[in-house]
């Protein structure tokens, strides 16, 4: 079953952390496994999530993939997800985030970062979803891509990032629990030694998902939920 996307409702968090990662595999695979033999290393083991990095292609930056559990169910944790139009509320370094269009099966949306620690970021994205059911429920797939040229032209004192492609994927493990991996490769934007930005990249992720398991407890996630009662009402 395909869904239409909510931007980058992921972000950031679907593109959200953008100093730091890198994927030289970007639509290979879209599984929650890590092989050490593709070059996967532990590069934090941490309450929030297990993060794994490798070294991209041609770059000093590094791709990021990060598991983490959040005690909720894949639909309340894609609802956070999707709560594009909050996300400046309670997602780390969000300023603005702005739907643009609809197009064919994805959605275009633009998204400004505030990271403090140099200018601000901006970039444009073209979002697609997926999901489909499997024995403890509903797995969901978000996937993205930097789509500048159909966005805002570029500003003064803004820096534009060329680079943003990831995925979340979010997979159920039991009715209220989700095991959730956030994978990203992206430039930094302007210049930024590359040792800072991977460094930066494990306290951004870390505070990705300290976000969405935050906000997930507010209930209007899940009350919508295909398990929800009120579904079944006539």
């Amino acid at each position: 079953m395909y869904y239409r996307p909510m931007l980058c409702r992921v972000l950031p968090g679907f593109g959200l952390i953008l100093l730091v990662s890198g994927w030289n595999t970007f639509g290979a695979d879209f599984s929650s496994a890590v092989n050490p033999t593709d070059g996967w290393k532990l590069a934090a083991d941490t309450k929030e999530a297990i993060i794994y990095s490798r070294q991209h292609a041609e770059s000093r930056l590094k791709e990021f993939k990060a598991i983490g559990a959040i005690d909720a169910s894949t639909y309340a944790v894609h609802g956070v997800i999707d709560d594009f139009e909050n996300y400046p509320k309670f997602m780390p370094y969000t300023l603005e985030c702005r739907l643009l269009k609809r197009e064919g099966d994805s959605m275009i949306g633009y998204q400004r970062l505030s990271p403090k620690i140099c200018e601000d970021r901006d970039y444009t994205l073209r979002v697609w979803k997926k999901s489909w059911p499997g024995p403890k429920g509903l797995t969901y797939l978000s996937q993205w891509e930097a789509a500048n040229e159909l966005g805002p032209a570029e500003q003064k004192g803004i820096v534009r990032v060329k680079v943003c492609n990831g995925t979340w994927l979010l997979e159920p493990d039991g009715p209220a629990k989700t095991r959730a991996t956030y994978s990203i490769y992206s430039d930094t934007g302007g210049v930024i030694p590359a040792f800072i930005a991977n460094h930066a990249s494990l306290t951004a992720i870390k505070k990705l998902y300290v976000a969405i398991r935050n906000q997930v407890k507010d209930p209007k996630y899940a009350a919508a939920s295909p398990a929800s009662p009120a579904l079944a009402r006539p």
